[in-house]
C-alpha cells in the first residue's frame, strides 16, 4: 500500500529539468536536460536539446553561482524535504522516549507531541497511504491520547505494561490490536475505506487472554486516519483516530497514535 515517497521537488532556473532523482550522496554525475544554461540563447539561434552532465561539486557550483546571478538558492529544495522529516522524527522519537507511550505526558508535553506530529503530517510524501504497501504490517505503540489504551485511571499494576501492537493488511482490509502482558487481550476488525486515507473500522471478534473469543456486539466502530507513513529504515506510523489501530493518525474523536513498523510481514487473521 506504499507508494514511494516521490523525490524532493525544488525550484530550477525554467531552462534546467532534471531528469533523474537527485541523490544527495550519490558520487555518479547527475544528468539534466537543457536547452542552454543560465543564460538567454543568442538571438536568431536555434537551439537543440542537449545533454549536461555535472558531478555533484559542479552542480554545488552551479547553484551557488546562480544564488549569486537571482540572490535565490534553489539547491536547498533538493535536501531540506528529507532532512526536515528526519530531523523532526529525531525531535519527535526524543519527546515521547520519557512518556511511556503517553502515560505519564502532562499537557505541555501533550502539546510538544502534537506540533511535532503536525509538522511532519505536513511534509507527509505519501499522500494515500491506503494503497501504499508500506502501511501492511505489525506495527508497535509509541505514543497515544487515547486513555482507552493508556487507562490511567487504573493502578498501574492494571495497565497494560508490555508493549502494544497494531496490525493492517490492506489487501485483506482487516486490522488486529494486540495487548501483551498482563492481559493478552486481542480485537480484530474489518476496514471500509471511505478514501484513500481514511477508514471505517468494525470490531468483529475480541479475545480475552488470547484465547476465549467473543463475538463483537455491533456497537464497536469508529474511524481511522493516516497522516504520516514513511519508508525509512523503521517506518513511522501517525494515526488520528477514534480506535487504537496504525506512524501517525488521527480519528473522529482526535486521538494521536504514534507507531513504528516492527514485523512487515505480519497478516492479520482473516
Amino acid at each position: 500500500m506504499a507508494v514511494s515517497p516521490s523525490c524532493a521537488s525544488a525550484t530550477l532556473p525554467h531552462n534546467l529539468q532534471p531528469c533523474k532523482n537527485f541523490l544527495p550522496s550519490h558520487t555518479a554525475p547527475i544528468i539534466f536536460h537543457a536547452k542552454y544554461l543560465l543564460s538567454s540563447p543568442k538571438p536568431n539561434t536555434t537551439t537543440t536539446s542537449t545533454h549536461i552532465i555535472l558531478s555533484p561539486n559542479k552542480l554545488f557550483d552551479l547553484a551557488d553561482s546562480w544564488k549569486w546571478r537571482t540572490q535565490v538558492s534553489f539547491f536547498t529544495g533538493f535536501l531540506t524535504k528529507g532532512k526536515n522529516a528526519e530531523s523532526l522524527k529525531e525531535e519527535l522519537y526524543a519527546a515521547i522516549a520519557p512518556l511511556d507511550r503517553g502515560a505519564e505526558a502532562t499537557p505541555e508535553d501533550q502539546q510538544l507531541v502534537e506540533q511535532i506530529a503536525r509538522k511532519l503530517e505536513a511534509v507527509n510524501e505519501v499522500k494515500e497511504p491506503l494503497k501504499s504497501n508500506l502501511l501492511n504490517g505489525k506495527w508497535e505503540l509509541l505514543y497515544t491520547t487515547s486513555q482507552s489504551v493508556l487507562q490511567t485511571q487504573r493502578p498501574k499494576y492494571l495497565r497494560p505494561n508490555g508493549k502494544i501492537y497494531q496490525a493492517i493488511n490492506v489487501d485483506t482490509l482487516r486490522a488486529q490490536n494486540m495487548e501483551t502482558w498482563p492481559f493478552f487481550n486481542q480485537v480484530t476488525a474489518n476496514l471500509v475505506p471511505l478514501n484513500s486515507r481514511r477508514v471505517a473500522v468494525k470490531f468483529d471478534f475480541f479475545r480475552i487472554a488470547g484465547l476465549i473469543p467473543i463475538k463483537s456486539p455491533g456497537s464497536g466502530r469508529g474511524q481511522l486516519e493516516i497522516t504520516y507513513l514513511d519508508e525509512e529504515l523503521s517506518p513511522l506510523l501517525l494515526l488520528n483516530s477514534s480506535l487504537c489501530f496504525c506512524g501517525i493518525s488521527r480519528g473522529d474523536k482526535g486521538n494521536l497514535f504514534i507507531m513504528k513498523m516492527v514485523d512487515p510481514s505480519y497478516r492479520v487473521p482473516l
